[in-house]
């Protein structure tokens, strides 16, 4: 468990340098890649030589006397929801970095692009069940308060189920917005549950993983546990059984994810633990702009 002072020390750094990595480079990727509702009448100013004629308005400028032109301007606010996995499997980590800071320094960077860029952004934390809900708010405070909930949350249940929590987000989620599903997806049956998510919001699946997860030392005995269910196995990684069934179970893993993600329209945005987080979600949002 986090104590109180380290707790805060480590929301400060994240938040700092969150803060930092926005304004210099991720802010408008962001404004960009994740475009407003519409537009909205903003004023008018007077017609140029070039300017579209089917822009003037008629009646405003029969009255002025003067051909006038109606600006407008995005709809910008938009609602992100976080829907962060807190289950056990979070306390993994084995490039230094556990993956419940990777997933506070995530979300703090999505937070602050979002509420620098004018939307509001809410936090669903979930394990078996949901377990905690963050309503959407803007300024510097939220966001201290999602990374310090983020980073220090005990999760009651060490289960995952993600269906549950994409359940839960749809129903929270009332009108269309930007949902980023951040979690390792060691869950299974939630396709059906992301397509429905999908329908209605920009869905982002953003794949945290880490390489101890899928390499294990060969031909030596190794004590491994299972971080949701506390339960150790010995196993011996250079035998055939263990070897096939391994390699099974990353295919079928990675398998299941992508095909889930693809199924339902979603985009992926694939990181692991170690990565310069800033430099990939900077890739990740000029990819999403070049599509545009």
């Amino acid at each position: 468990m986090i104590l109180p002072d380290e707790l805060m020390k480590k929301v400060r750094r994240i938040e700092f340098s969150t803060r930092k990595l926005v304004s210099d480079v991720l802010m408008g990727k962001y404004r960009t890649s994740f475009k407003g509702q519409g537009v909205q009448f903003s004023e008018h100013r007077e017609y140029m030589v070039g300017d579209d004629v089917r822009h003037i308005d008629w009646k405003t400028s029969a009255r002025t006397r003067d051909p006038l032109i109606k600006k407008f301007e995005e709809e910008r606010e938009l609602t992100v929801l976080m829907l962060i996995d807190v289950s056990g499997s979070k306390e993994f980590g084995s490039r230094s970095v556990l993956k419940s800071e990777m997933a506070a320094e995530i979300a703090g960077m999505i937070a602050a692009a979002a509420i620098q860029t004018g939307d509001k952004v809410g936090a669903m934390l979930f394990s078996s069940e949901v377990e905690k809900i963050i309503r959407p708010g803007k300024g510097q405070a939220h966001i201290l308060r999602l990374i310090r909930e983020v980073l220090g949350f005990e999760p009651k249940k060490r289960g995952t189920n993600l269906e549950a929590g994409l359940t839960a987000a749809a129903r929270m989620m009332k009108h269309s917005g930007i949902v980023f599903v951040i979690s390792d997806f060691q869950s299974t049956k939630y396709d059906i549950a992301l397509r429905r998510l999908a329908k209605k919001n920009d869905v982002v699946a953003v794949w945290l993983r880490d390489p101890g997860e899928t390499e294990i030392p060969v031909g030596v005995p190794v004590l491994v546990q299972d971080p949701e269910s506390g339960r150790e196995l010995w196993i011996h990684s250079g035998s055939y059984e263990f070897k096939k069934w391994f390699s099974d179970f990353k295919k079928n893993w990675e398998t299941e994810v992508r095909a889930s993600t693809r199924s339902g329209k979603v985009d992926m945005w694939e990181l692991n633990t170690g990565e310069d987080y800033a430099e990939s979600l900077a890739r990740y949002f000029q990819f999403r702009s070049s599509r545009k």
